[in-house]
């Protein structure tokens, strides 16, 4: 028998933009429990973003987000001895939480010549994951189309 469900902790808002959404950011950056730094690079990135797009800077970085969500995702499920990749829907909070770590993980692996600071890198693979384009936007796809080849084993979902 399972134990007792996760409790949700309701994060607040964050006092900038008033984002839940803003607040998961911050806290997936932050490093060694040094949310100061974390705020500032994110507050920084949001604001040169506005300075390059000249678009309210929220809206931007919800848009990456949502683009970045992925839609599928496979699970590995033994049947009778053997695995199968599991085609699954990803549920809303895992969707955010996938997104994050990719527009993150995009985000550290620009080149440092081309862009010096890493705020100056976040705001650029978030403007590109809200044009359709980006490492984020790559691994999406790239999970959608394992997702579609491995549609054979759906019927094992359960």
């Amino acid at each position: 028998m399972r134990s007792k469900k996760a409790i949700k902790i309701l994060l607040s808002p964050d006092p900038v933009y008033g984002s839940r959404l803003v607040t998961r950011f911050i806290n997936k950056l932050m490093i060694s429990g040094k949310k100061s730094i974390a705020e500032k690079l994110v507050y920084q990135a949001l604001s040169n973003i506005k300075e390059q797009t000249k678009e309210e800077p929220l809206s931007v970085f919800e848009k990456a987000i949502t683009n970045a969500a992925p839609k599928m995702e496979v699970r590995p499920r033994r049947v009778g001895g053997a695995s199968y990749q599991v085609p699954v829907e990803v549920r809303g909070d895992r969707k955010e939480a996938l997104a994050i770590r990719w527009l993150l993980a995009g985000a550290k692996s620009k080149p440092n010549k081309e862009y010096h600071s890493f705020d100056k890198k976040l705001a650029a693979e978030l403007i590109d994951a809200a044009n359709g384009a980006g490492l984020a936007i790559k691994k999406k796809d790239d999970m959608q189309k394992v997702a579609n080849a491995n549609r054979a084993f759906a019927h094992f979902r359960w």
